[in-house]
């Protein structure tokens, strides 16, 4: 592989990596804003399904853009748009401030998210076949949890958190919008453009079956994320009595380092073992959280939680390395796309019926019927892995 290439691939995998560390470093920030500003469990799990709904019409309109115009103005403007939506949430000063920031997030994920994974898998080493599906599903993660754990060591540091954290992302967001120009251009510019802006979703026809098949694996690793994303840090603050944001972002790392390590040593086996390894440790590690939760023991809430987060990493890469091989280069935007809005449903809906729900029944309870569903779909998608297919 040309040396470009090379430094097209690592450039466009760091750019995966600060996009999602922008994604998961606010987490540690809402007890405080809640606080501050002054809103409820409901209105929290409110903003973040404005970031999901806003990120889903994103890709609905423009995932599969990079395969017309390139990948590189895609991924450009999509950096340049999350720097302006992490200046807004830095300087908001309410929930109306705080909504609209993470609704340009979400936009621009939705941008970012079908472009660069599709660049990083048209920029894969010749001599490393396979690998962008490894980095596709380890560099997201590895971006999750590095931006949790910086962003509550900070807060715990220095009375300059939110400044060193969003102005650093700032920087880093808009440095990417032009260094993302230096790679090359892997999806030259052709016809149907208009046509692509019609908001639609649609799975190329050579992967459906696979993408089908792997859709309840998507499904429950994802509305795993969606639960410690969106409450972790709240369930170890009012479950547990942990007053520290380190403690409370270790939610956060401790699901996405696992996942992201997980992937990494799983690369040697097949899709239908890792996926089937990721829907048990899914099921066995939410159903051990619970318990923890009932017992009301950290340690044990913790170390619960990493099994999970060894799920939550496998079952994404097992789906990754089932359905990327099947299409063409010029489909991966429209696969990537369809793949990140299923992904984004399991994360955004029940999020959103949680925060409704917590307004009713309070915290500890939504948050055990919410990991009671996660281990009844994580079971049934182990079960339909096992029993329906032997790819």
């Amino acid at each position: 592989m040309p040396l470009r290439g090379a430094a097209g691939f690592r450039i466009a995998l760091a750019g995966m990596a600060v996009m999602m560390a922008g994604a998961s470093a606010p987490s540690p920030f809402y007890p405080v804003l809640q606080q501050e500003i002054g809103f409820s469990a409901a209105t929290l799990t409110g903003i973040f399904a404005v970031y999901t709904v806003a990120l889903l019409a994103s890709l609905l309109v423009t995932g599969s853009l990079s395969d017309h115009v390139g990948r590189r103005p895609v991924i450009s403007a999509g950096f340049a748009l999350m720097a302006l939506s992490l200046l807004l949430f830095w300087q908001a000063g309410d929930v109306a401030g705080l909504m609209a920031a993470r609704m340009l997030q979400g936009i621009a994920a939705g941008l970012l998210l079908s472009a660069l994974s599709a660049a990083v898998v048209d920029l894969e080493p010749r001599d490393r076949p396979g690998s962008a599906s490894i980095w596709n599903s380890v560099i997201p993660l590895g971006g999750l949890a590095v931006g949790a754990l910086v962003a509550g060591v900070l807060m715990d540091a220095t009375d300059m958190a939110e400044a060193d954290v969003f102005g650093a992302l700032v920087a880093a967001y808009a440095l990417f919008a032009g260094v993302i120009w230096s790679i090359p251009e892997t999806a030259p510019r052709h016809e149907g453009v208009w046509a692509s802006l019609r908001p639609r979703i649609g799975v190329p026809a050579t992967a459906a079956r696979a993408f089908w098949r792997s859709s309840p694996a998507v499904i429950a690793g994802w509305a795993t994320g969606g639960l410690y994303l969106s409450l972790g840090a709240p369930i170890v603050r009012h479950v547990f009595g942990a007053e520290d944001h380190a403690t409370q972002a270790a939610v956060i790392v401790l699901l996405c380092a696992a996942g992201a390590i997980a992937c990494y040593v799983a690369r040697g086996h097949s899709s239908r073992r890792v996926t089937l390894y990721g829907t048990v440790a899914l099921s066995i590690g939410t159903s051990l959280t619970l318990a923890a939760i009932a017992w009301q023991s950290l340690p044990a809430y913790l170390m619960a939680l990493t099994i999970a987060g060894t799920g939550f990493g496998t079952c994404f890469y097992g789906v990754m390395r089932s359905v990327v091989p099947a299409v063409r280069p010029e489909e991966r935007g429209e696969l990537f796309a369809a793949l990140f809005t299923l992904s984004y449903l399991a994360f955004g809906l029940p999020t959103l019926m949680a925060g409704i729900a917590v307004g009713f029944f309070g915290l500890t309870a939504t948050t055990l019927g919410y990991g009671a569903l996660i281990v009844f779909f994580s079971a049934l998608a182990g079960f339909l892995r096992k029993f329906k297919t032997r790819d």
